[in-house]
Order: C-alpha cells, then structure tokens, then sequence
C-alpha cells in the first residue's frame, strides 16, 4: 500500500499561532473526501521561552490523548537565537533562516509524499525549502484578510510613498488608514524590521495558497480586494482561503474538570449581558500607572467587570516578556478592590477566555485585539472594546470597528505607549455597556456582534464558506501530494 500523503505544518511557537495552526490542520484533513487520505506532521522548533514549552508540551499531550486525527509531531534542533535584531519581524524571520537546512532535512527525510508545507506568518525564509524540494508551499495566515491586504500592498506601498506615513494609507476593501492604526513596524522605514517586513510581502507571492483564519462573511471587502489584485498592482495573488474560525476548543482532561473555573462560577451569579471582560492576551500585561487609570475608570463606570490582570515580567530578553502573576495589593489603588467589591473580580493569573466570552453574564470585551481573541469574541457574540497594544493589532482594531462593524472605538495616546486615562475609559465602558448616552452606537455593535456569531457558525458548518473552502483547499492538496527531490 502507498504510503499515505501528510501536510507538513511548520507553526511558531506562541499560543496564538500554534493551536490555530493545529486546528486548521485537523480541519482539512476532517475535509477531505476519505478521512484516512492524509496526515499531520508537525515540525517543532524549541520554544525560546519556559513558558511556551510548557504551553506547547500540554497541547500535543491532548492532542496526543485525544487521537482523533493522524498526527506525528518532530523536533528541529536548535539554532542560536539573534540578539542585535530591532523588531519581532526580523527577529522571527531570521531564527527561521537559521532552520531552514533543518527543515530541509526533515522534509526531505519524508518517506511519504507530502501534500504541502504550511508556514506560519513570518516564515516566509522557509519558501527556499519548498522551492529545493518542489514541494507545494502554503502560508498559514493567523491573522485576518486586513492585516494580509497590508502585507500583500506594502512592497507598492514603499514605491509610491516617500518618506514616512503621514496622510492615510491606501489598504484596499478597508477605509483609507490612519498611520495611528498602522503597526509599529512601518512607523520607521529606517529599520530593518520594516524590511523584513516588505521581503514578507513580496515572497507571499511565491506561495501555492494562502490559508487565512477568516470567513468570507467577516472581511468581504478586503478578500475581494486581494482576489482582484487590488493589492498586488493587478499582479495575480495567490488563491487564498478563509477557512475560520479556526477555534481550538480542546479543553482540560475530564479528570481535571471536577469544578468550574472561579471565574466561571463568579459570573454564575451576575445578571445576562451585565459584566465587562478585560483581557489582554497571554502576553498581555500594562505599566502600574496604566493599572490605576483602568481601576478608576472601572469604579466611576459603575459597571460590573471581570478583569484579568497580570504581573510585570522579571525577565525582559527578547522571546522572555512572560508576564507574572499579579500582586494585587502593590498594583492596584488603595481600597479599589473593597469599593468594586459584589461587582467586580480582579484575576491575577492566566483564566480560560473562550469559556469566559461564552457565559451569558459577558456583554463586553475590552481586548488588546490579537485576532484570535477577535474571532473568539465574533463566536460568541460579544461586542468589543479594542485597546491594541503591539504587531497586527493596531489594525485589527481598525477593521473590527470600521470594517467589521462589531466593536465601539476607545480614544487612546500611541506615542504614550497606547496609553488610555480614565476619563475615556469610563466614557468608552458606558458606551459599550450602555448609559453613556451612546444607545444607538452600542446596538449597532451589539447587533453586529450577534450577526457574525451566526455567520462564524454557519462558515463551518457543511453548508458554510468555509468548509467550502476547506473542501477545495483539501482536493488541491491530496492532488498535489509529491514526494520530495532527493539530494538537494
């Protein structure tokens, strides 16, 4: 018998690119018109943090325990990590270029055809490896078809822009942006970063496909705008594929879901729709005087609210910014706890966001808008209030309110290190919560909110878009399955 074809993945370490990654692989074998027509192989680099081997090592355990796909995962040896890099862009791309020989030699080691090599976002060096071993090569794209748009049009955007950014830029199927809106790495043309950033543009082109964790529904206009070339100066893209939400919803084992989590059974007892989420993210921590402006903000809103706060990180090396636990009492205002107390929780440590956004006393969600705490928001309905701090998520939050419609904007100051004063906080809360005087523009966001819950669900339902997506994607990867050159 024919050894069966297997889909190379090759994810980055971080929690939000791995686990999306692993369920968009599952996916499209599920796809696939016989279930036993593929396989998984996942190529791990080592993790440059305690932390996410420890996140990555308890997921392949589950995924390990679960069984359900045909999954094998391999470990790359390690390579020296840069130090003298200016951003995470070059930073990434660069210990990628130092895998490549590794991944060359695992894809080529293959003894089965391989159906395609999927990349994460910046591991565009990887092309070199599929191109020696005419493989079929894919980008895993982990944020949404707006972030793509900018990166397809930025090597034009370079051409047609001298200078900095300073008028409104061009993303074509969104409003013209803001530079405010534009990630920090093309605020300065002078860094390498920003070209690592433009070669990451320019080298999506030589991909077979892009896989983006999106819905046809969500992002219309800027999918059409790539499809058409609007984004490429007419030049042909590759076929992209939303295929999201691409949601992992592995949980704890059963033997250690005895209890709900606190957070869960605090929320029990509060009223539908009246409590407030804050999270930032895994990484997602904020400077002492940011956490006072939030806690006064919070006690003069009046509103209820669940707020994940974490702890500043002892190790701030490039790859180590884990944020710690949180001291409440050194953190916070002086009797801010006792005066919100029966209306508000402070959680200092990690808390499990997906089963927080699907309790019903959520009705608001103040996110750091990485683009997988978006789609988990989308899924469950929750209108959002976007505080981007870093990366893509400047203009994630541009397109969820102005593109996707379900988030209502918060006035922040970016050259303070996207500082927010209590002030417009608490303006922001009421407006999203209700009682600012804002009636119509939180329905509006709570209305759309609601209407890309049922379109996310029906995108992967048999009959949605995304499984139609998934469908094509699956036959073209089956038919393309080659085993790799040998002696490159």
């Amino acid at each position: 018998m024919a050894a069966k074809p297997t889909i190379v993945l090759l994810p980055a370490w971080g929690v939000g690119h791995f686990m999306p990654m692993i369920e968009a692989g599952k996916r499209m074998l599920q796809c696939c018109s016989s279930s036993s027509a593929l396989s998984l192989t996942v190529l791990l680099m080592p993790a440059p943090t305690a932390q996410a081997v420890s996140d990555i090592a308890d997921h392949i355990r589950r995924e390990e325990e679960a069984g359900a796909v045909d999954i094998r995962f391999l470990h790359l040896p390690p390579v020296p990590l840069p130090t003298d890099h200016t951003g995470v862009e070059e930073w990434i791309s660069r210990i990628v270029q130092l895998h490549v020989p590794h991944i060359r030699a695992a894809v080529s080691g293959l003894t089965c055809p391989v159906a395609a090599l999927v990349l994460d976002i910046f591991f565009t060096p990887a092309l070199d490896v599929s191109r020696d071993l005419a493989v079929p090569a894919y980008v895993y794209f982990t944020s949404g078809a707006a972030m793509l748009a900018l990166l397809l049009r930025s090597p034009s955007l370079q051409e047609e822009v001298e200078g900095e950014f300073e008028g409104s830029v061009d993303v074509p199927g969104l409003p013209p942006v803001p530079p405010s809106f534009l990630p920090e790495t093309l605020l300065d043309k002078k860094s390498p970063t920003y070209a690592w950033f433009l070669y990451t543009g320019r080298r999506y082109m030589e991909a077979n496909g892009i896989i983006v964790n999106t819905a046809a529904e969500l992002e219309p206009g800027v999918l059409a705008a790539i499809a058409e070339g609007r984004c490429t100066r007419g030049a042909r893209a590759p076929t992209v594929y939303p295929i999201g939400p691409a949601i992992s919803l592995i949980t704890s084992p059963p033997a250690e879901q005895s209890q709900p989590h606190e957070c869960v059974r605090w929320l029990d007892s509060q009223p539908p729709s009246s409590v407030l989420f804050l999270c930032f993210g895994s990484k997602g921590m904020l400077p002492p005087a940011q956490v006072h402006e939030i806690a006064h903000g919070l006690e003069r809103s009046g509103h209820r609210f669940l707020w994940v706060l974490r702890g500043l990180p002892v190790d701030t090396t490039m790859g180590a910014r884990e944020p710690t636990d949180a001291n409440l009492a050194e953190l916070l205002p002086e009797g801010f706890l006792e005066k919100t107390k029966g209306r508000g929780l402070v959680w200092p440590t990690r808390a499990p966001q997906k089963e927080i956004l699907a309790h019903a006393a959520v009705g608001g969600f103040v996110t750091h808008c990485g683009w997988n705490s978006i789609l988990e928001s989308l899924w469950f309905g929750v209108p959002m209030l976007p505080w981007p701090l870093a990366a893509d998520q400047h203009l994630n939050a541009f397109a969820v309110v102005h593109g996707i419609g379900a988030a209502v904007p918060l006035e922040m100051d970016r050259e303070r290190g996207n500082y927010v004063e209590a002030a417009q906080l608490e303006r922001a809360v009421r407006s999203l919560m209700g009682g600012g005087g804002g009636e119509e523009g939180v329905n509006k966001a709570r209305e759309k909110a609601m209407e890309m819950k049922r379109a996310c669900r029906h995108a992967v339902e048999q009959s949605g878009s995304s499984h139609a997506s998934l469908q094509r994607l699956s036959e073209e990867l089956v038919g393309g399955a080659v085993l790799p050159k040998r002696g490159t």
